[in-house]
């Protein structure tokens, strides 16, 4: 494993690649609410959690190996005087986890070299004064990628956004799977069951379960100071997926399609939600909003900037909220962005206890997660 330096603070499963702390909460089932010290030490993870992940997807291209990007976010996040949080976590070798063509999640970055016509995801996790943040997102390789996998990557994203929108107090967990399900469903594609979003802070992985596909068991009310992740799964052919035996992390699509995923780490608010890993002017941008682009049937695009395509309408920050990607519970979207407020006016897994990942809980204030709980990714 890459080294870190003695000076960073780091998580407690550093030295022995078991979360104590996490596994003990876990089982108290208890959603966490953070105080605004919490709040502000979690955004402060979340931006160099982001500037990681956008210096990340400026690397991929072809003949760009995934052990090269690995050490470039190891590289620059220690430099951020942070720990990357996926690494001996249950034992999981590497800084990052970085999920090519059929790999559903927690691929292990190696010496394969990206190839033309390629689509990986990059999950980056950072731990930062004992705080966690989680983002990832899918990107194209080269200029080659096929009209199916760049829409499947399209709805992916606008699926997670529009679930994003519907963030806001009172909120039940188990409803965000069935906006994103609807999405995914009209475009042909699959939510994976296996893995689920997760809350996040002083815990890499705890409550709540979120789950991403409808009609699920997920357990949980969501209150202003909540943190946690949506990151669908979304599978162009069947949902089912299964673990490479030989490495016992790398999740991959069991009939050989590929396997798109987004993320971000949000905040509950008073009035809705803050996207504390909101995109920025230096985010890469998406396919779509490439000059002159078209969907996958040959129908233009209006493109907008990475940043335009990232913002959504901020209303005054709340006490527990601030001024980062902020949002209402219904926020304007613009570009690429999922039409979050039409979408609302209408209407690494391993040998290890369950729901523990390399890159990615629990439920309410009381809550026993069902026995068939997806684990959080």
């Amino acid at each position: 494993m890459r080294s870190v330096p003695s000076h960073i603070k780091k998580p407690d499963y550093y030295a022995t690649g078991q979360p104590l702390s996490e596994l003990k909460e876990r089982n108290e089932a208890k959603i966490h609410i953070n105080s605004p010290d919490e709040i502000a030490k979690i955004r402060i993870a979340c931006k160099i959690g982001r500037d990681i992940l956008d210096m990340a997807g400026r690397m991929v291209r072809p003949g760009v190996t995934t052990d090269e990007i690995d050490r470039a976010v190891h590289e620059m996040t220690i430099a951020a005087n942070a720990y990357p949080s996926p690494l001996n976590y249950h034992n999981f070798p590497k800084s990052c986890c970085t999920s090519v063509n059929e790999v559903v999640c927690h691929g292990i970055p190696d010496a394969r070299p990206l190839q033309d016509g390629d689509i990986i995801n990059i999950d980056i996790s950072v731990y930062k004064d004992g705080y966690h943040a989680d983002l990832n997102e899918t990107f194209c390789v080269g200029q080659s990628v096929d009209a199916t996998s760049k829409n499947l990557i399209k709805t992916t994203y606008e699926a997670l956004m529009a679930a994003v929108a519907t963030v806001k107090p009172n909120a039940m967990v188990r409803d965000f799977g069935t906006v994103i399900s609807k999405i995914v469903g009209k475009a042909g594609f699959s939510v994976v069951k296996t893995y689920c979003g997760h809350g996040i802070g002083h815990l890499f992985h705890g409550p709540p379960n979120v789950p991403h596909y409808a009609k699920n068991k997920g357990i949980g009310v969501l209150k202003p100071g909540v943190v946690f992740t949506i990151e669908p799964m979304i599978n162009a052919g069947v949902a089912s997926d299964k673990l490479w035996d030989f490495d016992d992390w790398t999740s991959v699509t069991t009939d050989g399609k590929r396997s798109a995923q987004f993320e971000h780490t949000l905040l509950v608010t008073e009035t809705g939600v803050d996207i504390l890993t909101a995109r920025t002017e230096r985010s890469v941008p998406f396919w779509w909003e490439a000059p002159n682009s078209t969907t996958p049937d040959g129908k233009a695009i209006e493109n907008k900037t990475g940043a335009a395509a990232a913002s959504v309408a901020s209303p005054a920050p709340s006490p527990a909220g601030g001024a980062n990607g902020s949002a209402t519970a219904a926020p304007a979207a613009n570009g690429g962005e999922a039409k979050a407020s039409d979408a609302a006016k209408k209407k690494k897994k391993k040998k290890k206890p369950a729901g523990a990942g390399a890159g990615g809980g629990g439920a309410a204030a009381t809550n026993s997660t069902p026995a068939a709980a997806p684990a959080p990714a």
